[in-house]
């Protein structure tokens, strides 16, 4: 029943390689949490198109190994080991990007922290939302304003990978993840326009559960369906050849509708500890 779900709601999407080609080649691409999951994939990806990769993450090892595969795909990489829930660690990263020599013409936010953990369960955590809103909204705020003068330069784009949750109500035990993503991904529409006067383009792609890394702590998410790193990987290339700003799994449209029309219900009605009839 799993893979039944899997292939109606993640579809196989193909690329049009003349397209990506004419988009992405000779071009200096940065892409963050490039070290496993979707990051990883969109290196394979990209690496087939002559391009400059920089990777940034925190496994120097995992990184390395990555690049290798880069390299012999026939494209150039730069590899940037940082820790991005810190604070001095973004700046050197900044400092880094600032000294790439022919700037940035696509950079890639990708880094992200998942949690999901009751409010009970969190009342002596305060570190769990310090390290997520670190990690999900500060440090792309902090990198973004650094480069947007260079991505300026360039004419360049800036691609948001995002989720589906900050879309939809808020939902319970996922306080630390919806606020720090909804966050960013506000912060990241409002400058939208600003950065369009300055010759750069803003996108974001609003991704389902992907099966990463990152899922594996929570068990529940064993058996739910679950996009693969590489399909993810094509519908964010995709993006950047769309003249598209935003784009989302084609079912996103029912949880959206039911998120609007439903809040009061949702507001009101406890599910998690609903009262006993009997």
């Amino acid at each position: 029943m799993k893979k039944i779900l899997e292939y109606l709601l993640f579809p196989t999407v193909t690329i049009n390689s003349k397209t990506l080609s004419k988009e992405v080649s000779t071009k200096t691409i940065v892409i963050t949490g490039a070290s496993y999951g979707i990051g990883e994939a969109l290196s394979l990806l990209f690496s087939n198109y002559k391009v400059h990769l920089v990777l940034i993450a925190r496994t120097k090892e995992k990184l390395e190994e990555v690049a290798k595969k880069v390299m012999q795909n026939g494209s150039k990489c730069t590899i940037i080991t940082a820790d991005l829930y810190q604070e001095t660690e973004v700046e050197k990263t900044i400092q880094s990007l600032k000294e790439l020599p022919n700037g940035i013409d696509i950079f890639i936010s990708n880094a992200g922290k998942s949690i999901t953990r009751s409010l009970e369960k969190s009342l002596d955590r305060y570190h769990d939302f310090t390290r997520t809103n670190a990690l999900n909204y500060l440090a792309p705020v902090q990198l973004l304003l650094a480069i947007t003068p260079v991505l300026k330069k360039n004419k360049g784009k800036i691609i948001n990978v995002s989720a589906i949750n900050v879309l939809l109500l808020p939902a319970p035990k996922w306080a630390a993840y919806q606020a720090s993503k909804t966050a960013f991904d506000q912060w990241f529409r409002t400058n939208l326009l600003e950065w369009k006067h300055m010759g750069i383009k803003g996108k974001t792609i609003y991704l389902p559960l992907v099966r990463t890394k990152m899922i594996l702590p929570n068990e529940n998410y064993t058996n739910y369906p679950a996009m693969l790193p590489q399909q993810a990987a094509i519908r964010i290339a995709n993006l950047i050849c769309s003249t598209k700003n935003h784009t989302s799994s084609w079912w996103s449209i029912f949880p959206r509708m039911g998120s609007f029309f439903g809040r009061y219900l949702w507001e009101n009605v406890d599910f998690i500890h609903p009262k006993n009839n009997s």
